[in-house]
């Protein structure tokens, strides 16, 4: 059976895309420690990728040090290579199944790299937003070829797809200029 056009859907969809990109922006530190600054980090864990969150857990022992308390002791130097490897400039310290992460003081260079990482983000949500509008458009011109829907219907319908798109890349701007700011202040 055939997946039906559903505007609905769609715009659920590109939700979650934006979604997505709101945890990932959360993410990226703005001066203090956040547990949910380790979020985004995956980690070679069992023969497969995993998010941190799955592997250990995370805490805030001080206002400017992250603690990763790991489950599993083999697993030690897995998530400290992931956290270093991550793109978030963080040397983490093992210290056997615990491994301290302090946080260097942010610099301007340093603030300038994390609105390009925060700019990283907010283009792949856009690249998702985009292939959600073209599986739509794609619904729609074959329920238009195989006679489903009339022509004018499918133009209709088009359009609203686009306005869909257009509301949810304008949200992403958003999202990154709110963040962009936040970061960049100094």
């Amino acid at each position: 059976m055939a997946v039906a056009y559903n505007l609905t859907e769609l715009k659920g969809r590109m939700a979650k895309s934006i979604e997505s990109l709101h945890g990932e922006l959360a993410g990226l530190r703005t001066g203090r420690a956040s547990p949910s600054l380790l979020e985004p980090v995956m980690v070679e864990a069992y023969g497969s990728r995993m998010p941190l969150n799955q592997v250990a857990t995370v805490t805030v022992p001080e206002p400017r040090m992250l603690s990763v308390q790991v489950w599993d002791r083999s697993m030690s130097n897995a998530v400290e290579k992931a956290i270093r490897d991550s793109g978030l400039g963080l040397n983490p310290m093992g210290e056997g199944q615990v491994i301290r992460v302090p946080l260097p003081e942010l610099n301007s260079e340093r603030r300038r790299e994390l609105a390009k990482v925060a700019h990283n983000y907010a283009e792949q949500a856009r690249v998702a937003v985009r292939h959600i509008r073209r599986d739509g458009m794609d619904l729609l011109k074959k329920a238009e070829k195989d006679g489903d829907m009339a022509q004018d219907d499918s133009r209709v319908q088009g359009d609203l797809v686009q306005k869909a798109t257009d509301t949810a890349v304008q949200e992403i701007d958003t999202l990154l200029a709110l963040k962009e700011q936040e970061i960049l202040q100094v």
